[in-house]
C-alpha cells in the first residue's frame, strides 16, 4: 500500500457475519465509493469459517480491485489467496509475515500509540502502520489510546502510510483525515451506519474529497 493522494476508506469486516449473507452487503458497499481494502477478522472461530468467510468475500472485494487483507493468520492469508495480512503486537511477527506472504502482498502492523513501534515496523519494510485507539469502540475494548497528533508527527516524518483505528465514524472523521491519516479503518461507523453501508461510504468519501481539496 503506497501513501495515497487522500484519505481512503479502510474496512473491516463486523465481527459476527455469516458470508453468504454479508456478500451482497460487502460489494453494495464497495460499489458505493472507493476502498483501499477489506480487513476480514472474526475472532473465536474455527479456521475452516475463516476460509469459508475468505473463499466466498475474496472475489468480491478483489474483482473492484479491493485488497482482502486477512486479520493475524499470515498462514490463512496465503492458503486463502488473501492480498496480506494485518498482525498485531501479540499475533505473528512482521518477520513471520513477511517470510510466508513474500516481498508482493501486504503486511500491515497495529502500532498502538507507540512512536517506537511504528518506526520499527517501518524500518522492517510494513506497507503500513496502524495507530489508535482513537474513539471509544463497540467493536473491540481499546487497551490503548491514541492522540491525533501522533498523525501529525508521523506524516511529516515517514512515507510509509498510517491507518487510524477505534470508533470512527463520518461525524468525528475529520480531525483525523486532517491530522494526516492515509486511511481510516471503519467497523460500524460503514456497517451500523443508520442509512445503510452503502450511503457511510459515500458519505466518507465526501468528507476525504472536501478536506483533500482544501488542503
Amino acid at each position: 500500500m503506497t501513501e495515497p493522494d487522500r484519505c481512503r476508506l479502510y474496512l473491516i469486516t463486523p465481527p459476527q457475519l455469516d458470508p453468504a449473507d454479508f456478500r451482497d452487503t460487502l460489494a453494495s458497499a464497495l460499489d458505493a465509493g472507493d476502498v483501499a481494502c477489506v480487513q476480514l477478522r472474526l475472532k473465536d472461530v474455527d479456521d475452516d469459517v475463516i476460509r469459508r468467510a475468505a473463499d466466498i468475500l475474496r472475489p468480491v472485494a478483489q474483482q473492484r480491485d479491493v485488497a482482502l487483507i486477512m486479520n493475524d493468520r499470515p498462514d490463512l492469508a496465503v492458503e486463502t489467496g488473501c492480498d496480506g495480512v494485518h498482525v498485531g503486537q501479540e499475533d505473528a511477527s512482521y518477520a513471520d509475515a513477511r517470510r510466508l506472504l513474500g516481498p508482493d502482498s501486504i503486511v500491515g502492523v497495529t502500532c498502538h500509540q507507540s512512536r517506537d513501534l511504528a518506526m520499527t515496523a517501518a524500518e522492517a519494510g510494513a506497507d503500513y502502520v496502524a495507530f489508535g485507539a482513537f474513539y471509544a469502540s463497540g467493536t473491540k475494548k481499546p487497551k490503548h489510546r491514541a492522540d491525533p497528533a501522533i498523525l501529525s508527527w508521523w506524516s511529516e516524518l515517514m512515507e510509509t502510510p498510517c491507518v487510524a483505528i477505534g470508533g470512527i465514524t463520518v461525524e468525528n472523521a475529520p480531525a483525523l483525515i486532517t491530522a494526516g491519516a492515509d486511511f481510516l479503518s471503519v467497523v460500524a461507523g460503514v456497517w451500523s451506519h443508520p442509512e445503510g453501508p452503502a450511503a457511510a461510504v459515500k458519505a466518507f468519501n465526501a468528507v476525504m474529497e472536501k478536506i483533500a481539496a482544501a488542503q
